[in-house]
């Protein structure tokens, strides 16, 4: 069975930013191959609007069946409230919440991010998890691209 990995914006931007590009690319082989399949929310097309034009099509480039759409729901803004009601980060990422409700409502295998800074770090990982399993839901396994390539054994 596929690997079913949320992507936020990050990623999409990230296949053009010279500083993460191979570890993306690598990650969209991993697509394109069909060992994965990317969730895309409504959260990502709507902040893929305000991207640069590239960025915005880079999507376009693959089939349909190598994505799941999923649409933001009242449980996932609920519980993307709840992050921030808890303090996990401040209003400001409102967004960033939504993608990681999404990504534990949706039960996607992971959620990849560049996003250092309010998604894959440590401490708000804890601070996710832990609102999560205190709404019901499932720990969210919440990676960079690195953690989910493929390495040939010696």
């Amino acid at each position: 069975m596929k690997a079913r990995i949320y992507i936020d914006t990050s990623i999409v931007g990230g296949y053009f930013d010279d500083n993460f590009s191979a570890d993306t690319r690598a990650l969209f082989n991993r697509l394109e191959n069909k060992e994965i399949i990317f969730l895309i929310s409504s959260v990502l097309q709507q902040e893929l609007q305000k991207a640069p034009i590239d960025v915005q099509n880079l999507l376009n480039r693959y089939s349909t069946e190598c994505f799941e759409y999923i649409e933001l729901t009242e449980d996932a803004i609920e519980l993307a409230d709840n992050y921030i009601e808890e303090k996990v980060v401040g209003k400001t990422s409102v967004n960033d919440c939504r993608h990681i409700a999404l990504a534990t409502i949706f039960k996607a295998d992971a959620l990849v991010s560049w996003n250092f800074k309010h998604i894959v770090n440590l401490n708000r990982i804890k601070g996710y998890n832990g609102v999560n399993l205190k709404n019901g839901y499932s720990v969210v396994e919440i990676r960079s691209p690195k953690e989910l390539l493929t390495y040939e054994t010696e």
